[in-house]
């Protein structure tokens, strides 16, 4: 089943206000925050407010997912202790380095009865991009509860001294690594933050370059970037109307044995009536959202 992620906006868990408003909001998915976002003297705090509402389900059909401490510090544990109590959809670990750190988190949260709980991994180091296949390959073979990757750009940059610049030339080649990672093992992954928040504009070329990359969809770190992204990665009538019209030729028993059919002029394969099923089951499970 196909989950629309095409806007996800990270919250910090200490921001009661932002947090009551984030039902109002049409992102798909909430990264609430534990980490980053979150001063080390108001993280209970974080942790308080995030349970308390994840609990209750407060947020409707989002898929919500709890962003702990990295595991070099010493309240990653604190913090899955709560999430394993509030149930989150997912939980999104920070400078992962390797198939070991998703382990360590996937071990505490089955000892809290919760292997069911999702973990993200975030790609944030040298260390991730560079073992990215290996990670994704061991996630699979040891059947950890892997959802997929998030990239973080800066921290990528900082590590790496790679400058972030329009077009983001320079970051592209760790980026498609991480990507064929994904695809190859069969997880998800999702396009780091735009960080301009007031130039629309750039982040509609960035959400379309990530889209056409092959991101399944973009973090955020503003509201009103939620509009551009839902926009950019929602497939188009006209790109629904031709994978319909795909799927419905191959389907004809007389095209039931075939590789290739003629369409409108064109030469297609089955392999795009594959993707053409995709893009419609996308466009159903959108409309679904309401």
């Amino acid at each position: 089943m196909i989950r629309p992620r095409r806007s996800v906006l990270f919250m910090p868990g200490s921001n009661a206000r932002a947090l009551d408003k984030a039902p109002t909001l049409p992102a798909d998915g909430l990264i609430l925050d534990i980490e980053d976002a979150v001063a080390p003297d108001v993280k209970q705090l974080a942790r308080d407010q995030i349970e308390t509402r994840v609990a209750a389900k407060a947020f409707g059909k989002r898929e919500v997912m709890i962003r702990i401490n990295a595991l070099d510090t010493g309240w990653w544990r604190d913090d899955l202790a709560m999430a394993a109590k509030a149930k989150p959809n997912a939980i999104v670990a920070p400078k992962i380095s390797s198939a070991d750190d998703v382990a360590a988190i996937a071990r505490h949260l089955d000892q809290a009865g919760h292997s069911d709980i999702k973990i993200w991994a975030m790609v944030e180091t040298t260390l991730a991009v560079l073992r990215i296949e290996d990670i994704a390959a061991q996630a699979q073979a040891r059947k950890l509860p892997l959802a997929g990757f998030i990239m973080g750009p800066n921290d990528l940059a900082r590590e790496t001294r790679i400058r972030i610049t329009p077009g983001r030339t320079a970051m592209l080649p760790a980026y498609m690594q991480c990507i064929f990672a994904a695809r190859a093992y069969g997880f998800d992954i999702l396009d780091g933050p735009y960080g301009d928040l007031t130039n629309i504009d750039g982040l509609e070329a960035e959400c379309i370059q990530s889209r056409d990359m092959g991101f399944d969809g973009k973090t955020l770190i503003h509201p009103r970037h939620i509009e551009t992204c839902n926009s950019v990665f929602t497939p188009a009538d006209k790109e629904v109307a031709a994978a319909r019209k795909i799927v419905d030729a191959f389907s004809q028993p007389e095209n039931a044995s075939r590789g290739a059919i003629q369409i409108d002029g064109r030469m297609v394969e089955r392999l795009h009536a594959q993707i053409a099923q995709r893009t419609l089951a996308m466009a159903e499970a959108i409309a679904a959202l309401g």
